[in-house]
């Protein structure tokens, strides 16, 4: 079989959730089925680790495909003549988005739809491309994957297509995440805290991620408890992120917030194993993988009580309201005041991502493929 894969997101030192899932599960795959030939279909210039074993081949398919236009044009004509060229039997699209012109059978996922819930968080003419793409993709696809039972359940409350036709996938901890020493812990804070103890967001800066309430909800903490605790942001300025950067200027406690930006993959995993908390108050998610992520470092994790988080963290988390800051700090402050509580979370979150693997989701990923083909 030759399977063709999208991977316009495997981008070396830039990826993010889109392409860490595709590298996870891909780098399994074509180890896993040498008999098997994949085709890595690239729209610019790619780095050749992403070539993983003798069995994967990597081709450029121009022009870009970094807006609405080029989407169309890349999807149904310069990578779909190509892809017909190749003789594919499964084209994998992992972004959202396929091919409506090509005949060969496609494997589309769908992470979530979150531009269904917060339209004004998208540009105009994104909007306009999803709204007017995602029943189109739907219908066109052989096979729909998606990230959770609640991004399942979504997509058919929104969308009129059979229910046995899309499959769930779960994500993982990446490997690297993992409890360290208490040397390298306090290494980790001088390096980015100053010493100090903090609480961790994970994310790129735009109003999903609900980046500006956690800022209430840290003055409130701040003011309750008279700590020195910093509040880390680990995540690149992505859109929409004007008014946050804006009110930073004149925040009272701007000293206690670092702003990290993109770090490598390996200085994450360490910032992560090394804080207080994971907050995570995102107004939605797919599936919300920093979640896991700080659970299987040791690190305990309060998370919004909406759309697929309670579903990724189960028991093992503290929820919260994200629209409620009050809440949020009332969150922090029980971890911060309850060394007992703290310990519970870290243990029953070593157990909960436990329960998650790249293993098991390439194989629900190579399920929908040979159901794809059929």
């Amino acid at each position: 079989m030759r399977i063709a894969v999208n991977a316009i997101f495997l981008q070396k030192e830039k990826l993010e959730g889109y392409g860490w899932f595709v590298q996870e599960v891909f780098s399994r795959l074509t180890k896993r089925f040498p008999e098997h030939e994949f085709v890595f279909v690239f729209d610019r210039e790619f780095d050749p680790s992403f070539v993983f074993e003798k069995n994967c081949t990597a081709i450029v398919v121009k022009p870009a495909a970094r807006h609405v236009l080029a989407f169309k044009y890349w999807y149904d004509i310069s990578a779909a003549s190509i892809v017909k060229k190749l003789n594919i039997d499964c084209w994998v699209q992992p972004y959202g988005f396929c091919s409506l012109t090509t005949k060969v059978p496609q494997l589309l996922m769908v992470h979530d739809i979150a531009f269904k819930h917060f339209p004004k968080q998208v540009a105009w003419h994104q909007q306009y491309y999803y709204r007017w793409g995602t029943p189109k993709f739907l219908q066109k696809a052989e096979q729909v994957l998606t990230v959770s039972e609640f991004s399942k359940k979504d997509i058919l409350a929104h969308y009129p297509i059979d229910a046995d036709k899309i499959s769930v996938a779960y994500g993982a901890a990446r490997s690297n995440f993992v409890p360290i020493k208490w040397t390298d812990k306090v290494a980790t804070k001088i390096a980015y805290s100053g010493g100090l103890e903090y609480f961790l967001f994970i994310g790129g800066i735009h109003p999903r991620k609900n980046l500006l309430q956690l800022l209430k909800a840290f003055s409130l903490f701040k003011k309750w408890q008279k700590s020195n605790m910093k509040l880390l942001v680990a995540g690149r300025l992505a859109w929409q992120y004007e008014d946050l950067v804006e009110k930073l200027k004149t925040y009272k406690y701007r000293n206690d917030v670092v702003m990290l930006n993109y770090v490598s993959d390996e200085e994450l995993a360490k910032i992560t194993a090394s804080a207080y908390a994971l907050v995570y108050p995102s107004l939605f998610e797919g599936f919300g993988l920093p979640i896991l992520e700080a659970m299987q470092s040791g690190t305990p994790v309060i998370c919004s009580n909406v759309s697929s988080m309670p579903e990724t963290a189960s028991e093992a988390a503290l929820f919260a309201d994200p629209n409620d800051p009050d809440a949020l700090a009332k969150q922090m402050m029980a971890l911060y005041k309850d060394e007992t509580l703290r310990n519970q979370l870290i243990d029953s979150g070593l157990q909960r991502a436990a329960e998650f693997s790249w293993e098991k989701t390439a194989d629900q990923v190579w399920n929908a493929i040979l159901k794809t083909v059929k």
